[in-house]
């Protein structure tokens, strides 16, 4: 029988098969180099299979980072605060899954703490391990929400993300003013539009 199962992606990246050496990656893009066409043994291309890699060490190290672990350490003591907490214009550098094409953007954050809150950074970086790996634009909105409910527990949570992609914009289609947005709510923001319209105010988005 044909297993159709789609497979989940995980908020802590696991891999699916040994990591080639570095050797190894170094080789796969001489070979995309000179199947673009080029010698990659020319001068000025002798060490950019080398600097790929470092590049790709640093695009994707959101694998080897976990989003429960930066979400461990909360603080209890907030004093009686229940109102929302917003991050705006969070940085988002990620690559699709699809072409592996960079997608730019801002990330906003909100959710509503009950009896502990997070360092303000930890969101962000949250946003940064999801972002560093090959992605959808939905699939990473939804694992910021998730990650947030899992680790805080909080009322509820609201996530935004506004990007524009190159896979659009330098191929295919060509449209580079084309940005695109997507929304998580969960919680109270999902069953109360009247906090959703106060999110999307805050954020400058209403």
């Amino acid at each position: 029988m044909k297993n159709d199962t789609v497979q989940k992606p995980t908020l802590k990246a696991v891999h699916s098969a040994p990591r080639p050496s570095q050797e190894e990656a170094m080789e796969a893009v001489r070979t995309l180099i000179a199947w673009a066409g080029d010698n990659p043994d020319r001068e000025g291309l002798i060490d950019t299979p080398k600097r790929v890699v470092k590049a790709y060490k640093e695009w994707f190290r959101g694998y080897d980072m976990d989003p429960a672990e930066e979400l461990s350490r909360v603080f209890e003591d907030v004093s009686g605060y229940d109102d929302m907490v917003v991050l705006r214009e969070i940085d988002v550098e990620s690559h699709c899954e699809h072409h592996i094409a960079p997608f730019l953007g801002k990330a906003y954050v909100a959710y509503l703490p009950t009896d502990k809150v997070v360092g303000i950074s930890k969101l962000v970086k949250v946003v940064e391990i999801f972002a560093k790996r090959l992605q959808t634009q939905e699939t990473m909105t939804a694992q910021i929400a998730e990650a947030i409910d899992e680790a805080l527990k909080p009322r509820g949570s609201a996530i935004m993300i506004d990007a524009v992609h190159q896979c659009m914009s330098t191929r295919g289609v060509h449209h580079p003013d084309v940005s695109t947005i997507t929304t998580q709510f969960t919680g109270e923001f999902k069953t109360n539009p009247q906090l959703q319209d106060r999110f999307l105010k805050l954020i400058g988005k209403a």
